[in-house]
């Protein structure tokens, strides 16, 4: 997938991009349902881009194969004027569209999925900064909210989450991490299915990232999140696993010139195989009995997918 993830970068590495320019490039490759929503905040706007790769047996096509979403987590692709280029934050768009695009000429090729795929990610070359130990992020024109509302489809039956992780110290590994299975405030096991599929993509043993109980918070509450990574978590039913970028030293995410093209292919094509997977009913993100001995136990958790009590 290196092809796709070169041409999606160099679309993206310019100062005047926007989700139209991003849409008139998937419909290039032959996919017809691309949708672009503006969204204007304190700080600026961005582009959201939504695009619908539909399967053999997929939800498009009146069948029931499940539907896997595939969402590019960032704040912004770009920090002008303060940066000039692309960011290290815009890992998680271009590995996102580089999937859409591989999708699409599969479909050329005669290679389509059973079910549909849904790829979200959104477009702002200019968003601004913010201050995060150890390094600075990149903030983000809109709000979490936003982002959820636009990203997140109630039509996903499951959700890969990728976005740009390096800005820690409890990953240390180049490549990409998985996190353990999201749903409903619940931290599941990691899925063995998923872990699979990382072993037989990249031929190494899997990484995993670490998530706390704030990670799965919504942003907003005053705690520390290690990223927006599991943010998709809160705003719905459909189990979520965050897919990390990860570098072996903390990098900002305002930080130009760390975006390596070879992990980001990695991580796309780890996402690729996941979606055959899922879509054809033979990768589960986690035990559905396994997940109702918990409720019935424990209780429900979705009160950790609100902004909890108010003081």
């Amino acid at each position: 997938m290196l092809k796709q993830v070169i041409e999606v970068y160099e679309l993206l590495d310019d100062a005047r991009v926007n989700g139209g320019t991003v849409a008139d490039f998937l419909r290039e490759k032959g996919l017809e349902n691309v949708a672009v929503r503006e969204m204007k905040g304190e700080k600026g706007k961005t582009d959201f881009v939504k695009v619908v790769v539909p399967g053999m047996s997929g939800k498009c096509s009146g069948g029931n194969s499940p539907t896997l979403g595939i969402i590019g987590r960032l704040g912004g692709i770009g920090a002008r004027p303060e940066r000039i280029g692309l960011v290290s934050d815009a890992d998680g768009a271009i590995a996102a569209l580089a999937c859409a695009c591989k999708l699409a000429e599969m479909i050329l090729k005669g290679d389509r999925l059973a079910g549909d795929v849904i790829v979200a990610t959104h477009i702002c070359p200019d968003a601004p900064t913010q201050p995060h130990a150890p390094v600075p992020f990149m903030g983000s024109p809109v709000d979490m909210q936003a982002m959820n509302t636009y990203e997140v489809d109630p039509e996903m039956d499951a959700i890969l989450s990728i976005d740009t992780t390096k800005g820690n110290r409890i990953v240390n590994h180049r490549g990409f991490a998985v996190s353990p299975t999201v749903k409903e405030g619940w931290i599941l096991r990691v899925s063995e299915d998923v872990l699979d599929i990382v072993e037989w993509s990249t031929g190494n043993s899997p990484v995993i990232l670490p998530v706390t109980m704030q990670d799965i918070t919504p942003y907003g509450n005053d705690l520390f999140h290690i990223n927006s990574i599991l943010q998709p978590c809160t705003a719905t039913e459909a189990p979520v696993i965050g897919v990390a970028i990860t570098a072996v030293r903390p990098v900002p995410g305002c930080g130009t010139g760390a975006s390596r093209e070879t992990d980001i292919e990695e991580t796309a094509r780890f996402c690729i195989e996941v979606a055959k997977s899922f879509t054809s009913g033979t990768c589960r993100f986690y035990s559905e009995q396994e997940f109702g001995r918990l409720k019935q136990l424990y209780g429900p958790m979705n009160h950790l997918q609100t902004e909890g009590k108010s003081s």
